[in-house]
């Protein structure tokens, strides 16, 4: 079986491409694994959003960025202002992760 694309860092556009077939106005990530899609996203013309969820409470899900071993949330991160992503905190941002059990 031939392999088309990695579906991590430079891979994730080329599999966006791949599947849409076109560059979309919005990208959503969570990791320095989605950063070449936010910015290839997000550095077209015209109206983009790009939103980077920040892992930030182990009590209701993960918590992960910086030094984490899995879902290293670092360049984005620091390339979120400059680049005008949103980035949405997990922890202080959402009231509620998931409904309620009833």
């Amino acid at each position: 079986m031939k392999m088309n694309f990695i579906d991590d860092k430079e891979g994730k556009p080329i599999g966006i491409t791949g599947h849409i077939g076109q560059r979309p106005i919005a990208a959503f990530g969570n990791s320095d694994g989605d950063y070449q899609m936010l910015d290839w996203t997000t550095s077209a013309k015209g109206p983009r959003l790009g939103l980077i969820l920040h892992h930030t409470d182990a009590v209701r899900e993960y918590a992960y960025d910086r030094e984490s071993s899995i879902g290293r949330l670092d360049k984005a991160l620091d390339a979120a202002p400059d680049k005008g992503w949103i980035v949405v905190d997990m922890k202080n941002d959402w009231n509620e992760m998931f409904p309620p059990q009833e």
